[in-house]
């Protein structure tokens, strides 16, 4: 599933090409992954609409069109967004095609067809449930150490759950929380509300940077992510922990063990991450 740096990738790809631009067409695909509008009723509020503004809240894509509204990607899986400035007939997986009036065509394509599309109106965007339940962005104000340190005591679940949770900080995913726990040196298993403060304001420096890092890197492309143009990231190749159980640790040699926690994959060092100060044996 693509994180935030891989869906801030594809923001910023497809910032010049869109913002400013006025939509022609859109032609639905798949119409089940539209979740509250048909194709019809999603072709009449947005075609002839003019795209103002591109935001990524958490995992989110959000297109503000002028007329009030605002047209949500929620990518999931295997969701990608691709740009062709000259128009492209739709591949086998595209599932919904936008085509604007004067620079070219935004095709939607996803394998296992699970990407989630909303049309909301701009009003409505601020209580809608999926975004209004999200945490703080990493990078801005309101995620403090401070304020990420009261949000954990009241937690008592494994801090990899809560970081993968998105109510105490969004964008986070199965990736960049293994790396960013890694970094910090924190046992993803141990409970939220254990963490001391020195360990949560390392944690806090943990997730921005391993955040920024992917960013800079143009997301990590492990299955099917790659940017606006389709290119794949470049992520991957700094990968510490992340999709290497089994292979040794890069900072002290120990083997690096894998676990699942919540149905989910995840692997850490049991010598640089150790549970309750004991390191774990494979």
């Amino acid at each position: 599933m693509p994180e935030l740096p891989e869906v801030e990738t594809i923001k910023r790809g497809l910032e010049p090409c869109v913002v400013g631009h006025k939509i022609a067409n859109v032609r639905v695909l798949r119409p089940r992954q539209l979740r509250n509008v048909t194709p019809p009723e999603l072709s009449a509020r947005i075609e002839g609409e003019i795209i103002e503004r591109l935001l990524r809240r958490g995992k989110y894509l959000l297109f503000f069109c002028s007329c009030n509204q605002v047209l949500i990607i929620h990518l999931r899986m295997t969701g990608q967004l691709l740009f062709y400035p000259s128009g492209q007939a739709p591949g086998t997986y595209t599932r919904m095609v936008i085509t604007m009036e004067s620079s070219g065509q935004l095709h939607l394509r996803d394998v296992r067809a699970l990407a989630q599309i909303t049309l909301l109106r701009a009003d409505q965007v601020p209580a809608w449930r999926p975004l209004s339940s999200l945490g703080p962005e990493p990078f801005s104000m309101e995620f403090t150490p401070e304020d990420f340190r009261q949000a954990l005591a009241r937690r008592r679940a494994p801090i990899k759950n809560v970081l993968l949770g998105q109510k105490v900080v969004a964008g986070l995913g199965n990736i960049y929380a293994d790396e960013a726990l890694f970094q910090a040196g924190i046992n993803p298993f141990r409970p939220a509300n254990a963490l001391t403060a020195v360990e949560i304001k390392g944690l806090w420096a943990a997730i921005r940077h391993t955040l920024k890092d992917g960013i800079a890197h143009g997301g990590t492309s492990i299955r099917d992510y790659v940017n606006s143009v389709g290119t794949p990231g470049s992520n991957q190749e700094y990968l510490l922990v992340y999709g290497r159980k089994g292979q040794l640790c890069k900072l002290c040699g120990s083997r690096l063990m894998g676990r699942r926690l919540a149905g989910r994959s995840t692997v850490f060092c049991p010598k640089c991450q150790p549970l309750d100060g004991i390191a774990l044996k494979d």
